[in-house]
């Protein structure tokens, strides 16, 4: 077994969607970012990359490239469970965080875990997310960005 832990943010703009996990939101604020900036997945594939050993996102996609310009996160998402594939390794489990004060998110996380289970090849039982806030307090609560956590457990096949 090989566990991983990961973190994303991103600042909050006008003029972009907002994607978490997969997911667009109706919010009149979006994730700036070179990909679609979706922390969530973001924070997950960091999590499995430092499991494997194999650096982070930045190192496998890069934003100096514009091959991953605009590119969903769950096409990224499904490259690095592609690698752990490769490695011998199958998700155990996904403990993950959303930390953000608006939008409320709770009505989403069904989906949220729907879509990124599909797309990693997963049970949806192999996969928590959870939304808090900061009570207003850091970047976080004065709606100026969206971060996310992710903790991981890689099984060998």
């Amino acid at each position: 077994m090989r566990i991983g832990c990961g973190y994303d943010v991103h600042r909050l703009v006008e003029g972009r969607k907002l994607i978490l996990g997969g997911v667009e939101i109706n919010f009149e604020f979006g994730l700036l970012g070179h990909s679609d900036a979706d922390v969530l997945l973001h924070a997950i594939c960091d999590a499995i990359l430092g499991a494997l050993g194999e650096g982070d996102l930045g190192r496998h996609f890069p934003d100096s490239d514009a091959a991953y310009a605009g590119i969903s996160s769950l096409k990224i998402f499904r490259q690095v469970v592609d690698l752990m594939t490769c490695k011998g390794y199958r998700i155990g489990n996904i403990d993950a965080t959303v930390i953000a004060q608006e939008p409320k998110l709770a009505p989403h996380v069904a989906e949220m875990k729907k879509r990124i289970a599909a797309e990693g090849g997963f049970g949806e039982e192999c996969l928590n997310i959870k939304a808090t806030t900061t009570e207003k307090l850091g970047f976080e609560g004065r709606g100026e960005g969206i971060a996310a956590e992710a903790v991981v457990l890689l099984c060998e096949v």
